[in-house]
């Protein structure tokens, strides 16, 4: 009896130390946040992206603006006429302006397309983060949940080499049978095996994880305060993802960029007006020939062009509808990733609640079945299945334990939430905002050559 109490025991100490893997130095969900968000290539991409995607604003916005350039030259000449030799030369030297005065708003439109774009890409960035952080926090419960199964199959491999000790013990001395031994060899085989699966998934699991991170898992506790950001109720997390969730919001900017695209092909069957200008000087030898300049304008208006401004009209106003149809389709992937994941939640808590009652159950029924093994009412078989019972309950509770932290995190994903600024991460926030302000400084160019 008292063997027996003290295997429960350590059935019990051993679940408790597969769920409180941490401690003092444990490392929390939000630190393995923080060290992906300044890791993640991903997110730095997405960064680099944005701000490559604001210089199509100044780009575009050259369109209207002067081109100044300055020109430097000289050519020498020679020649042998009549046994005399003659050479000359001549040095130039000149400013140039081009500017496009009116081009059917051609530029305006293009400006506008390019700032819609700036500002989708913005919203890549906090689209890139979610998926990059909730990737993290599916890698981190993959590997507590798979160190606690390891620990919990280790548990069952060390109760099947018990079982089969006595069932040894038990034939010795005649109570026993070589069934029963049998019996007991056959579950211990099949846990040991099980056990080395389970090793092989944590240390996938770790290689994920340092995928992620960038850095190898330490003690981890699954422990976090961020339900606080979840709503009471699914329509209010369906309200704040319908209006706030980043790809939703990229949509939107992609449709006013098509839109703005669509206005600048159009543009195209207008007319154009430019000026240009030149001053110049030359000098022939040391003798200064004089000061010389022109100024022009023009006005030119696309009568044919092989079809080309046709089909550019007819392919941006294509685009358009496509922007819009992608919208409608993030819109609708977006409410149900919400739906999916607050129905996660409640199947989690529910699954939480039938495991635990199942697990307290089912130490109750190995404890008697073991009992009446020893007076003989039942039989090896009868423990090991009851054991198998036991083990099958805590798995399901681990994994309904995991599944209810990552569909919390998927909800605040598919809310739009799931952001270094909503978690409150020590980081600095990555965003292209400042440098797409910076890029609108369009003599900027022209400040850096006079310096």
């Amino acid at each position: 009896m008292v063997m027996r109490k003290n295997l429960v025991a350590s059935v019990l100490a051993l679940t408790l130390a597969a769920w409180s893997v941490g401690g003092a130095q444990a490392q929390s969900i939000t630190q393995a946040l923080t060290a992906a968000y300044n890791y993640a290539p991903d997110l730095a991409s997405a960064h680099l992206a944005a701000k490559s995607s604001a210089e199509n604003v100044a780009l575009a916005r050259a369109g209207k603006l002067p081109v100044i350039g300055a020109s430097v030259g000289s050519t020498y000449d020679w020649s042998i006429a009549g046994g005399d030799f003659a050479d000359s030369t001549v040095s130039t030297a000149g400013l140039s302006y081009n500017q496009t005065i009116f081009d059917n708003f051609k530029t305006e439109a293009q400006i506008e397309a390019a700032r819609a774009g700036a500002e989708a890409a913005e919203y890549q960035i906090r689209n890139t983060e979610q998926n990059v952080l909730l990737a993290v926090v599916q890698a981190y419960m993959d590997v507590l949940s798979n160190r606690q199964l390891v620990a919990l199959r280790q548990e069952n491999v060390n109760f099947y080499q018990a079982q089969l000790q006595s069932a040894k013990d038990r034939l010795d001395v005649g109570e026993g049978t070589r069934i029963d031994v049998a019996q007991a060899e056959a579950r211990l085989a099949q846990g040991d095996a099980t056990y080395r699966a389970s090793q092989a998934s944590l240390e996938i699991s770790q290689a994920t994880f340092a995928r992620y991170v960038g850095a190898p898992p330490q003690n981890l506790d699954a422990s976090h305060n961020y339900s606080r950001l979840i709503p009471n109720s699914l329509q209010g997390a369906l309200s704040e993802a319908e209006t706030g969730h980043p790809a939703i919001m990229l949509a939107k900017a992609a449709i006013r960029a098509a839109q703005a695209g669509s206005d600048a092909a159009s543009a195209a069957f207008g007319p154009t007006a430019t000026v240009s200008g030149r001053i110049g000087t030359a000098l022939s030898g040391t003798t200064l020939q004089g000061i010389s300049g022109q100024l022009g304008f023009s006005i030119t208006v696309p009568i044919y062009a092989g079809g080309a401004i046709g089909a550019g009209v007819r392919q941006a106003n294509l685009d358009q509808i496509k922007s819009e149809v992608d919208a409608m389709s993030a819109y609708d992937q977006i409410r149900e990733a919400v739906i999916a994941a607050w129905a996660g939640i409640q199947s989690a808590d529910a699954q939480i609640s039938a495991a635990t009652a199942a697990v307290s159950a089912g130490r109750e029924v190995l404890e008697g079945t073991i009992q009446e093994r020893d007076l003989g009412t039942s039989t090896t078989l009868d423990v090991l299945n009851s054991q198998a019972e036991l083990t099958t309950a805590r798995e399901s509770l681990i994994n309904a334990q995991t599944n209810k932290v990552i569909a919390t995190f998927s909800l605040l994903s598919a809310m739009g939430r799931l952001t270094a600024g909503n978690l409150g991460l020590p980081v600095e926030v990555k965003t292209a905002v400042q440098y797409n302000q910076a890029v609108e400084d369009v003599w900027q160019e022209l400040r850096t050559v006079a310096e």
